[in-house]
């Protein structure tokens, strides 16, 4: 059902362009788990035009906290995602952090090198006093670890999401 949802969706998008695209119509696919660059093929623009559209008319990702205690206790990670399936952040965001960026999935020959550098930054910033933000989502580096940074978001690594 889940999946036919999706693909019904973008039926209703490729019936629109983008000065007709509502409010309304990028939030529900938004919803749905569409990029900005999936709303922009399906109504023939661009990213960047459903981007700004998308910006302008209020529809923004809520950060929520990862739970990993199953609401038996508050939870207290600093693991993070973003939704627009939600209508506040779990937190507040009174202070300046430095965000680095991990290498997302593994690549032969690259991958354990780049995060091993990206554990190295997060390392460096704190030697600095400096808050730290590691966006990744391969759960399986050095760099995805709870101590490693004071906020880690398991996001993929896209302009959408870093931007």
């Amino acid at each position: 059902q889940k999946m036919k949802n999706i693909v019904d969706y973008t039926t209703v998008l490729e019936s629109k362009d983008q000065h007709s695209c509502t409010h309304t119509d990028i939030r529900q696919a938004k919803q749905l788990g569409f990029s900005d660059k999936q709303i922009a093929v399906s109504v023939k623009s661009t990213e960047l035009a459903i981007r700004t559209h998308r910006e302008e008319s209020g529809v923004l990702p809520y950060v929520k906290q990862i739970d990993t205690v199953a609401a038996e206790w508050p939870a207290t990670t600093n693991y993070l995602y973003v939704t627009y399936n939600a209508t506040s952040h779990d937190l507040e965001f009174k202070e300046e952090h430095t965000m680095v960026l991990g290498s997302g999935v593994y690549r032969i020959g690259s991958s354990v090198e780049f995060d091993w550098c990206a554990v190295g930054c997060l390392r460096e910033l704190r030697k600095l006093n400096r808050k730290t933000i590691m966006v990744n989502y391969n759960p399986e580096t050095v760099s995805t670890d709870y101590d490693m940074s004071d906020r880690l978001y398991f996001e993929e690594i896209s302009f959408e999401i870093v931007m």
